[in-house]
């Protein structure tokens, strides 16, 4: 299998301040691992152009796009930074970043619709499920896997795709995106009651969301996929998979209260492949999500990089 890397220096570029869990450290970290473990050199590195607000409004409110676009380029004028939620600062290099981030998610979509790589991992941020179709929320600005997937359904002709999110939190933006939107199985799993706390019940039924208390391990986490996640992806029968990455759920990371570890990862991420190579010649995108404790994270991405390429 070929395996894609999408990434770019701009996504270095968008810092939210000393101390912020959600830094430029984490896309660093993932690639000294990458190169540690001589993964590196068997994965393709595509190019990462900057989306368009017309790519950006295939998920998004066009009046939303465009006043974040306006305030942004203030910023990188000013180069003042301001809070957009509790959560979200933006800087004067949040603009390039934001939308250089949704571009390689479009990047490596288009990639693998191509048949140019067989799967790909975008190692990218802000990352973006909690980013529903009209505001910034919990980190994130433009929801880069609802782009990517729209992406292929609307520009590319696709039919029928899923989106697997197994960060430690529920992604609501992408819940809010597609609920209802019969074209797009969305199966989640989170912890539960944890930030951004809603997906306790699924809103449409095209949404899975399994919720699961602080402390669950791994050997219940795979129980549960079996019994929640397979069997609506069989039946679905997807034409291609994006799957929300946050590794965030791993033991090590404080942010949650899973009890993840990277084994656990490189199991999720084989019954996802799995799927894929049943019914969607083996076309997955990867996105990441969260994942704060940046050794875990490192690590975890990985396992699931390697499973990728061991597809």
């Amino acid at each position: 299998m070929a395996t894609g890397y999408f990434s770019h220096p701009d996504c270095l570029a968008h810092v939210m301040g000393d101390g912020h869990p959600e830094g430029p450290q984490r896309i660093l970290a993932i690639e000294d691992e990458l190169r540690s473990q001589g993964l590196d050199v068997h994965l393709v590195r595509g190019e990462v152009p900057l989306a368009t607000n017309d790519d950006l409004a295939l998920a998004h409110d066009l009046n939303y796009i465009l006043t974040l676009d306006d305030f942004l380029q203030q910023l990188e004028a000013t180069g003042d930074s301001r809070a957009l939620d509790p959560d979200t600062w933006a800087c004067p290099g949040t603009r390039s970043a934001a939308w250089r981030a949704a571009g390689a998610a479009i990047a490596a979509t288009d990639a693998v619709i191509e048949g140019k790589v067989d799967n790909a991992f975008c190692a990218i941020r802000p990352p973006g499920h909690h980013a529903p179709h009209n505001q910034t929320m919990g980190f994130c600005f433009f929801n880069n896997v609802a782009v990517a997937a729209r992406h292929a359904l609307d520009v590319k002709g696709l039919k029928r795709v899923a989106i697997v999110d197994f960060d430690v939190h529920h992604g609501n933006g992408t819940e809010d995106i597609f609920a209802g939107d019969d074209r797009v199985l969305m199966v989640g799993l989170f912890q539960h009651p944890l930030f951004p706390f809603s997906g306790a019940e699924s809103r449409a039924g095209n949404m899975v969301n399994v919720p699961v208390p602080a402390r669950t391990n791994g050997h219940t986490i795979r129980d549960v996929i079996e019994s929640y996640w397979m069997y609506r992806l069989e039946d679905f029968q997807p034409e291609m998979i994006f799957i929300s990455a946050g590794f965030d759920g791993h033991r090590e990371d404080d942010m949650g209260g899973l009890q993840l570890v990277e084994a656990d990862y490189a199991w999720i991420t084989a019954k996802i492949v799995e799927v894929a190579q049943r019914f969607a010649g083996g076309r997955v995108v990867s996105c990441l999500e969260g994942g704060y404790h940046v050794s875990s994270l490192a690590r975890s991405v990985a396992a699931h990089v390697r499973t990728l390429l061991e597809a």
